[in-house]
């Protein structure tokens, strides 16, 4: 068998599925359930935080204390509903894929880059989310219906923000820089 994979022609990829097809429709599948059991979750809980009078029906009445309940509940059933099993997935494919032989795997490379790509957010809005939370929070104004907030509020809000993002991040970057300068003006002859 392993003699058949390095032996196929094409990318690593089109070796990995002319080899192994089975696998690949197996975790097509189980990915596409799991999407769709993500979105089932999602709608479930959805309705019954309503129900269960976790956050109010009408969107307009929702207080920044109603967001945040209803994220960290709607994150905890999204975990234990789909991360679970997810996670299930993860080990039993990573198994499979230890089981090949060394050369087989090494055979495939599906990346020919050494350095990696990176695809990911700053995390940028996360922090801004939370730190628009702590703002709200020290206002007074955690209860109060969102559908309230006046946009004078919420701008001012959001430049207080950028202000102690800036001395946050400004204050120990300038340090660094006078640091970087003056060891870099010392060595100069």
């Amino acid at each position: 068998m392993t003699d058949e994979c390095v032996e196929a022609e094409g990318s690593g990829w089109k070796k990995f599925l002319k080899n192994h097809w089975g696998m690949a429709v197996a975790a097509g599948a189980a990915g596409a359930l799991l999407m769709a059991g993500a979105v089932l979750v999602y709608l479930w809980f959805a309705k019954e935080a309503q129900l269960s009078g976790l956050v109010p029906a009408s969107l307009g009445l929702w207080s920044m204390g109603n967001v945040v309940m209803f994220c960290l509940h709607l994150v905890f059933w999204e975990l234990v509903l789909i991360g679970i099993p997810a996670a299930a997935g993860a080990v039993a494919g990573w198994l499979w894929w230890k089981r090949l032989p060394e050369e087989e795997r090494k055979a495939y490379r599906f990346s020919d880059k050494s350095s990696k790509a990176s695809r990911t957010g700053s995390g940028c809005s996360t922090l801004l989310f939370i730190a628009f939370c702590i703002k709200v929070y020290i206002d007074g104004n955690w209860n109060a219906p969102i559908g309230s907030y006046s946009l004078d509020y919420v701008v001012s809000s959001v430049v207080t923000i950028l202000a102690w993002g800036l001395v946050i991040i400004g204050i120990p970057a300038a340090i660094g820089g006078i640091w970087y300068l003056r060891r870099e003006i010392s060595r100069t002859p």
